[in-house]
């Protein structure tokens, strides 16, 4: 497996700044120092069947792309390989000479719309997700099926197991028999002498279950299972205690810290997209150090309601789709361009080394 260790001992690297709150100028006590780079792959893999295109290190903080990936994502407009190709001086760390082939103009269209403000609209429903989360907690237990099962008594519903209280049932002692042509509808039956299979076969049972009853049996009532509500409820239940499991523990306490229940540091991220986006599609230019850093920093100390952010959003938003609408950038990158780029920066580095 190729390591970063390695491509820079044999002389693969060919680019290295550092990336992230470092170079936008957004950096606050305790950040994390992100890396990234570009290297080409050592010829043995570039010729054979097993080419390591990435490599990731440190909890992914240092990410290093193969040229030809560096150049297909460039070609996409991929908002990070732009970062990276305008990286501020103080940020730069390594270049090679053959990585000025690679002009930075050449890969500022108006794709970069779609890349720059389209990422900063994910980030925007992962922050409503978040607040979703931390308005709505789920219980560490998982509810039932019991507790999606009602007892219809006259014209109204009982919860089942409000129900099997009042009367001293377990429902255990209970059988169910299904209605045809009544969807989750059941003929609900009780015996003591074990002549039943019960309601549910256990605490982890995902359905109701049949029992078979005699013709002359006794009929208590009726029962419904509100399945979909308990599928939702299960779906609900897995997909909060997943992110609690995965979550950043000290981004969380920051976010419920300043009170305002929405994760500001995406919101951030969405702010400062929204306006790279706009100078990109007035000025053709990318900006990776942000002039509006005071203004990012308050969102991230959560200065602003949620409702607030996200109607200057919807407000910058507009603004990109006009700086854009009036933009004279190329529609897309130039892909012959690209690829001829590519062979002459390997052509290049491979030579070298038969030389």
């Amino acid at each position: 497996m190729l390591t970063i260790h390695e491509i820079k001992q044999r002389g693969l690297l060919l680019f290295e700044c550092i990336s992230g709150s470092q170079a936008y100028g957004t950096q606050v006590e305790g950040s994390d120092v992100d890396y990234k780079g570009v290297y080409i792959a050592p010829p043995e893999q570039f010729f054979g069947l097993q080419m390591v295109d990435q490599v990731n290190e440190d909890n992914n903080d240092k990410a290093y792309y193969e040229l030809g990936k560096y150049l297909s994502l460039l070609s996409k407009s991929n908002p990070n390989m732009l970062e990276m190709l305008n990286v501020p001086e103080d940020c730069l760390l390594y270049k090679n000479p053959l990585m000025d082939i690679i002009q930075p103009q050449l890969f500022i269209t108006k794709a970069c719309k779609d890349s720059f403000a389209g990422y900063a609209k994910t980030q925007i429903r992962k922050a409503r997700g978040l607040k979703k989360k931390i308005l709505n907690p789920v219980e560490p237990t998982r509810k039932t099926v019991l507790d999606f099962c009602y007892v219809i008594q006259q014209h109204h519903s009982i919860p089942l197991p409000d129900w099997l209280e009042k009367e001293g049932l377990n429902q255990s002692d209970c059988g169910l028999v299904n209605i045809n042509h009544a969807r989750d509808l059941y003929a609900l039956y009780h015996s003591k002498e074990g002549l039943y299979s019960g309601i549910v076969t256990g605490s982890q049972a995902n359905d109701v279950t049949f029992s078979s009853v005699a013709k002359n049996a006794a009929l208590l009532g009726y029962l419904t299972f509100n399945k979909d509500g308990y599928k939702a409820h299960c779906k609900d239940h897995k997909e909060y205690w997943n992110w609690v499991k995965k979550r950043n523990e000290l981004r969380y306490e920051n976010t419920v810290a300043h009170g305002k229940r929405y994760d500001s540091k995406n919101m951030m991220h969405t702010f400062r997209l929204l306006h790279m986006a706009e100078e990109i599609g007035r000025d053709a230019v990318i900006n990776v150090r942000r002039k509006d850093r005071d203004f990012l920093l308050q969102i991230r100390e959560g200065a602003f309601e949620f409702e607030e952010l996200l109607q200057m959003a919807d407000q910058k938003t507009a603004a990109v789709e006009s700086a854009f609408r009036h933009s004279d950038l190329p529609d897309v990158v130039d892909t012959s361009m690209v690829n001829a780029v590519l062979q002459r920066i390997r052509t290049a580095f491979y030579g070298s080394l038969n030389g």
